[in-house]
């Protein structure tokens, strides 16, 4: 048995469900669609033994454009639709705050990671974040796991490039992500 735990952490809009149109937001649970193949990679990663947690900025809740409890019925459908599907997340972390509200969980910054696995050891080395924007990018290199850049949100490839923090990699979506971190640490 591992000593230590592996985890990938996740993004939510634009790696597991579909974003909104441009830079809009998820406001209620019939607006979630999930990404084609992102139900089967989360239960590829379990299978693979990695816990999974999302990692995710809804500041729709802090600019009063949807509720707390919208926010509850999305992920009540999201979980739903996970367990059809054979597939888990062993933890969820929201930031909810206004962009002005100077919190220390809003990404990129690494309060939501730092909540998120308390005081357990964990593999750094063979440990992602997966997110559709240079900001999770950045958050997940501040918190000394692979990035891994998904081109399924608002981002291509050539506006990746342009950014000036690089993911470790760059894949298609969650499913190709995924297919590239089991074979990368070779579970």
């Amino acid at each position: 048995m591992r000593s230590k735990r592996r985890i990938v952490f996740l993004d939510r809009d634009g790696v597991i469900n579909k974003n909104p149109v441009y830079r809009g937001y998820i406001k209620n649970r019939s607006e979630f669609k999930f990404m084609p193949g992102s139900r089967m990679a989360i239960r590829m990663l379990n299978e693979a033994e990695f816990r999974v947690i999302i990692i995710s900025n809804q500041t729709g809740v802090g600019k009063g454009l949807y509720s707390k409890e919208d926010l509850k019925n999305i992920t009540e459908k999201m979980l739903k639709g996970l367990q059809r599907s054979k597939a888990k997340l062993d933890k969820i972390c929201y930031c909810i705050h206004h962009p002005d509200a100077g919190c220390l969980c809003r990404k990129p910054k690494t309060g939501m990671f730092k909540k998120a696995v308390g005081k357990v050891k964990f593999d750094h080395k063979n440990s992602f974040f997966v997110g559709d924007t240079e900001r999770d990018t950045l958050a997940g290199h501040s918190f000394g796991v692979k990035a891994i850049a998904v081109l399924s949100g608002y981002n291509k490839r050539k506006d990746i490039k342009k950014w000036e923090v690089q993911p470790d990699f760059i894949a298609k979506d969650l499913l190709a992500a995924v297919k590239r971190i089991i074979l990368q640490v070779k579970v």
